[in-house]
């Protein structure tokens, strides 16, 4: 395979999933903030700083009240993360290596792209964020089942797959992270009605609530932490992300269980048997938010391996020697 065909279609998937939990986040957002009015605007700003483009927001809006937030993380086309952007990206990836994909794929993502660039247009998107973020999510699902259904599940196929889940890792880790440190009410609140409420949205958000509580029954935060990074059965936990991700990886490559030919295997491999040998109370005790950051800095340094293993190289099976590795600049940390 090609290594633009390789790029395009883990990019293709991973916008996708981009735009899916973008709209994940407004949505639960918007029902945190369910019959408050804009008075409530400080519980807006987390999302900004959640997507890591808080500096560009303050670039072009006064203040992050709730429409100046959504119209900027939905529709701004000066936004490269809004959910506009992102499913235009995914449409332009899937453009090039139409030869490669579905046409169903490639009919649904069409579909997403002219559903949110019509929403652009009218003010509901904005005042009514739930219908539109439901759209999202649903086509997002959508495409992630035709993707898995008709298309074979070589290596085109892994490399979308380690795009959606290595997007969705990122994406549920900073949900986690914003809840706990930002959204969290004062200490003497951490376990009243108001802060299962919260928790319970943030399970909906990542679509966890009935398998969070047939797995953990009550919800306190640490759970709910547990559940959604270390949990290896659910779809959109962080671990279990990571160990399909490796998964992928192994597909592509051929190397055997314990073994590595890159960087990125190597890496994954460190990242994933740390994952393995962590329990909810090592994260609590060296902190949520420390563990977080870290997490997210190893993730990076993951994607910037497989940029530079996969996507640069000549051919998928010549991966470049170890000395090009360190002179190669990433691509990855840009696109993201």
């Amino acid at each position: 395979m090609l290594s633009r065909v390789a790029d395009s279609v883990f990019w293709m998937s991973a916008y996708v999933e981009r735009a899916e939990n973008v709209a994940r986040y407004i949505d639960v957002n918007y029902n945190l903030t369910l019959g408050y009015d804009e008075s409530l605007s400080e519980q807006w700003s987390p999302l900004i700083f959640t997507t890591g483009d808080h500096e560009l927001f303050n670039k072009h809006y006064p203040e992050p009240s709730r429409a100046n937030v959504l119209r900027f993380l939905a529709f701004d086309k000066e936004n490269p993360n809004s959910i506009l952007n992102c499913v235009a990206s995914a449409r332009e990836n899937a453009r090039t290596i139409r030869e490669i994909i579905s046409s169903v794929m490639w009919e649904e993502i069409n579909k997403l792209y002219f559903m949110v660039k019509s929403a652009a247009q009218l003010p509901s998107g904005i005042e009514q964020p739930y219908e539109f973020c439901n759209r999202v999510k649903l086509a997002s699902h959508l495409i992630e089942g035709a993707t898995f259904s008709t298309m074979s599940h070589g290596e085109a196929w892994n490399f979308a797959h380690m795009g959606r889940l290595l997007e969705r890792a990122d994406k549920t880790s900073r949900i986690v992270d914003v809840q706990y440190y930002i959204l969290l009410p004062e200490k003497h609140d951490v376990g009243s009605t108001l802060d299962i409420v919260r928790w319970s949205a943030l399970l909906k958000s990542a679509s966890a609530l009935e398998m969070y509580r047939r797995v953990q029954g009550t919800i306190t935060p640490a759970k709910v932490a547990d559940f959604l990074i270390l949990d290896r059965y659910f779809p959109r936990s962080v671990r279990f992300c990571l160990i399909h991700v490796q998964d992928s990886m192994r597909a592509i490559t051929g190397s055997p269980p314990g073994a590595f030919c890159n960087r990125a295997e190597q890496r994954m491999g460190r990242l994933r048997s740390e994952f393995d040998y962590t329990s909810a109370k090592d994260i609590i005790d060296r902190g949520l938010h420390e563990f977080i950051d870290d997490f997210q800095l190893q993730l990076n340094r993951v994607g910037s391996a497989i940029q530079e293993d996969f996507f640069t190289s000549p051919t998928l099976t010549t991966p470049p020697p170890a000395s090009q590795w360190q002179t190669q600049k990433s691509q990855f940390q840009s696109q993201r």
